[in-house]
């Protein structure tokens, strides 16, 4: 079996989609990064490449059919040797846990191999199937946040605090698991439309920052993270005074003001353009759109705010402020960017090559969406060096797909 077979069977560069969940789950939880985390970013890595093996390993026969290009179909690596591939990394997935950040670790790492394995070899082809693989990245997010050592929380604090980060990135990969359902034979309007929507919504709700904690734990002077005791949250300085209804009510103004705008034209060239199901189409395209504008406009409003405050010379304090919320709504802006202009694409051409183009958007646009959250929590320069990562992932991905 050649290096390059095996780089394909587990996807090697779609495994730069998981540092950032673990990164994401420790700072939130006020973890300094460390060797423990690193070596438990390497865990959670080991863990996702034995997923991709094995999931070559169960889908030989469906694969020999749609995709017979694949190292375990054409040949290039036997079906046993990609089950031993799997059994191999899921073992020092599980070392690596246990050595890196002992009891704790191992207990976030042993729900996370099961998962991977249960989704695999069984839920895959069920209703349980998407569950099971937002459950593991969650699992992820939250195993980053439980790593001992000095400085950590208690790992219920831990845990609490990593509710929201591990919530979004779960979302995100519900709405991967909805698409990669219709990679091969397209999919409804309605399904492109609706992960889109969600998208939307996660970038907006990634982009809200959280108070700061001012006590005297590992976290102090960075942003405490989600689910506080009581409601802390703030909405971005460009949205002072506006209240989260307000906010809704604008969002949904613009995709409104999109399909008003459309039935309007449409209805007037009805006659020539044809069926009443060729106007059903473009509404749903121009409401996805206007959705997306909307919160890119917003997003980039937030980041525009905080960079004019940075460079305005205001006090330390605020600046020191600005910077992680400027970053935070810059890379959820991205996070939009790339995967939400590929779900648009979906939407107005639901084809499977544009359904398989966004899921592969998906899995590597997770990582401005991690980005996102770091800097959430307080981290702007572990944000940004994630951001600088994201380029060569893509790149990567035109030589190994990550799908």
């Amino acid at each position: 079996m050649r290096l390059a077979d095996l780089a394909l069977l587990v996807r090697a560069p779609a495994a730069l989609s998981v540092p950032g969940d673990v990164i994401a789950g420790a700072v939130a939880a006020g973890r300094p990064l460390g060797a423990r985390t690193f070596g438990v970013i390497g865990s959670s890595v080991c863990l996702y490449w034995a997923g991709m093996a094995l999931n070559d390993y169960a889908d030989a026969a469906v694969d020999g059919v749609e995709r017979p290009d694949r190292p375990v179909p054409s040949g290039r690596v036997p079906r046993r040797a990609a089950l031993a591939v799997a059994g191999g990394l899921t073992a020092a997935g599980l070392g690596l846990a246990a050595v890196a950040g002992g009891r704790r670790s191992v207990c976030a790492a042993l729900p996370l191999a099961g998962l991977v394995w249960a989704y695999d070899l069984k839920l895959k082809s069920t209703a349980a199937g998407g569950f099971a693989m937002a459950g593991a990245r969650v699992l992820d997010v939250l195993a980053g946040a439980v790593v001992p050592g000095s400085g950590a929380q208690p790992a219920g604090v831990a845990l609490r605090r990593a509710v929201v980060p591990a919530a979004l990135v779960g979302a995100h990969t519900g709405t991967l698991m909805a698409l990669s359902r219709h990679e091969i034979g397209g999919a409804p309007v309605r399904v492109p439309a609706a992960t889109l929507a969600v998208s939307a919504v996660t970038a907006l709700a990634a982009a809200v920052p959280v108070a700061r904690s001012d006590s005297g734990s590992a976290a102090q002077g960075r942003l405490s993270s989600a689910a506080p005791s009581r409601p802390v949250a703030q909405f971005p300085a460009p949205l002072k005074g506006v209240g989260a209804a307000a906010l809704l009510r604008e969002l949904c103004a613009t995709p409104s003001e999109g399909l008003r705008a459309a039935v309007s034209g449409r209805l007037r060239a009805s006659a020539s353009e044809g069926p009443r199901a060729a106007v059903s189409e473009r509404l749903r395209a121009s409401a996805s759109e206007g959705l997306r504008a909307a919160v890119s406009e917003r997003l980039r409003a937030s980041a525009s705010e905080g960079l004019r405050v940075a460079v305005s010379g205001r006090s330390r304090t605020t600046s020191a402020g600005t910077l992680p919320a400027a970053v935070t709504a810059g890379a959820a802006l991205a996070y939009l960017g790339a995967y939400g202009s590929a779900q648009v694409r979906a939407v107005r051409e639901p084809s499977a090559d544009n359904v398989r183009r966004a899921v592969g958007a998906g899995i590597l646009g997770l990582m401005p969406l991690q980005a996102a959250l770091i800097a959430r929590g307080g981290s702007p320069r572990a944000a940004a060096a994630l951001g600088l990562v994201h380029p060569l992932a893509r790149r990567l991905a035109r030589r190994i797909s990550p799908t």
